[in-house]
């Protein structure tokens, strides 16, 4: 599935969330789910969950 413009609701199984994050490297913004969230723009793993 690809999407283009702004996210859409997708209900998950298992109660997982969306959380919104702040990549502490690059800056950029992004939501994802899990424990082992990534920055899609510079792949780094240090970043900080803001909601």
């Amino acid at each position: 599935m690809c999407s283009v413009g702004d996210s859409f609701g997708v209900e998950l199984e298992g109660g997982m969330e969306v959380h919104e994050y702040v990549c502490n490297n690059c800056g950029k913004s992004f939501k994802g789910i899990g424990s082992n969230v990534g920055c899609p723009k510079c792949r780094s793993k240090d970043v900080k969950c803001i909601d």
